[in-house]
């Protein structure tokens, strides 16, 4: 934790008063978390070092008790939560709607919305153009109204063929926490590879080892049977590899800068003239990319903070394209987008599998991980327990691993 927060939190509450909502007990430094002016950001760091259940859990509680709230709103709050943790959440604000409170649930997660709403509401363009009752409404209806068309299938058809082995992961084990312990697998030629397990199993330690930013204390890295352990992303994007990290507004994007800078920053290189870069190069290799990635926007002067979540992941994925890259690593790709954004990722993604990337992709969505990959691979406890071909496999498998 940082120094920062420890003295935002550093003022205790008494110890003999306790807080609660149901029969569930809330720690007092999380009561006093959004009391002490605490940022989102550092509130979510503090919950991810006590588990990710109380990510939203603990301060869903803490604002309602604290603030005496009769309204909520909770947005994309099962983002990094498992199955198991969504439950508990789900239950939780059943607690809360007994007691008078209302909640307004942001997602683009459809099975919950059904789940959990009483009614929904769908808002396009800025323009709300669809309000009905749960038990009204089809999820066929609901990604129409979401996306202005309709989406016969959510997932594209995965018709890739992977070839031959070139990348190939042996015994690898970090030396700092949060451990890996002896990951090895192989990685095909043309393949969409997966990496499901909770939140904490090691997934994201994985991807950032292999990139070289996070230390290794053994095991190896080959890529077309040359050894490479990568001692930085740079080292790593030199020789073809690419990350599309977790979280993107906090080391994904520069949200002070505009599309060209976001698209450009990790290939300067292309787009000098002499010794000095030209903007006019810059540009047009932007513009190209917002027509085939078919971001919204006015143009590439539009600062990225502007776009929506769906069009910043696009700008992210551009930028790692300019460098066309072999392997391509992406940690929750589709997070925080809409349905209609996701379909046009995973058609994006497929389509670099058919022109020989070898990708490799982390999701916590179960539908997701098996609708456009071709294996599996389950994490857990930063151990790989398993691997299964997508086509011949299922949810009660997958969780069972």
């Amino acid at each position: 934790m940082s120094s920062n927060l420890d003295s935002k939190l550093r003022y205790e509450l008494p110890k003999e008063m306790k807080w609660k909502i149901g029969t569930v007990e809330i720690p007092n430094r999380f009561v006093l978390a959004p009391m002490a002016g605490v940022t989102d950001l550092a509130f979510r760091r503090l919950c991810k070092e006590q588990g990710a259940g109380l990510l939203c859990m603990e301060m869903i509680s803490a604002k309602a008790i604290s603030y005496n709230s009769r309204v909520i709103v909770l947005d994309e709050p099962t983002s990094s939560l498992t199955v198991q943790e969504v439950d508990k959440l789900f239950g939780m604000m059943r607690m809360l709607k007994k007691q008078g409170i209302a909640l307004i649930y942001i997602s683009h997660k459809m099975d919950e919305v059904f789940e959990i709403c009483d009614e929904i509401s769908v808002l396009r363009d800025g323009n709300l153009v669809m309000t009905k009752k749960t038990s009204d409404a089809n999820m066929n209806e609901l990604i129409a109204a979401m996306v202005g068309r309709s989406l016969d299938n959510r997932f594209p058809p995965v018709d890739n063929v992977p070839k031959g082995v070139v990348l190939s992961i042996r015994n690898l084990s970090t030396k700092f926490e949060p451990h890996l312990q002896d990951v090895s697998f192989d990685v095909r030629e043309g393949e969409i590879f997966g990496l499901y397990g909770l939140v904490g199993a090691g997934r994201t330690e994985l991807l950032e080892t292999i990139f070289g930013v996070r230390t290794r204390a053994a095991g190896r890295v080959y890529f077309n049977n040359r050894l490479m352990n990568f001692s930085s992303a740079k080292e790593a994007m030199e020789h073809g590899f690419a990350m599309i990290t977790e979280e993107r507004k906090a080391n994904g994007l520069f949200l002070k800068g505009d599309l060209t800078f976001n698209t450009t920053i990790a290939n300067l290189e292309q787009y000098k003239s002499g010794v000095a870069l030209s903007n006019a190069k810059m540009i047009k290799a932007t513009g190209n990319k917002i027509r085939i990635m078919h971001t919204k926007c006015m143009g590439p002067d539009d600062m990225i903070s502007s776009l929506s979540g769906g069009n910043q992941q696009k700008v992210i994925f551009g930028k790692w394209l300019e460098r066309e890259p072999k392997v391509f690593m992406m940690d929750e790709p589709t997070r925080g987008i809409d349905v209609g954004a996701k379909y046009e990722i995973y058609e994006l993604i497929i389509n670099m599998a058919k022109q020989g990337k070898t990708i490799i992709v982390v999701s916590s969505e179960m539908p997701e991980i098996l609708g456009i990959t071709n294996r599996i691979g389950v994490m857990s406890n930063g151990r790989l327990s398993g691997i299964v071909n997508t086509k011949e496999t299922n949810q009660e498998e997958l969780l069972r691993l």
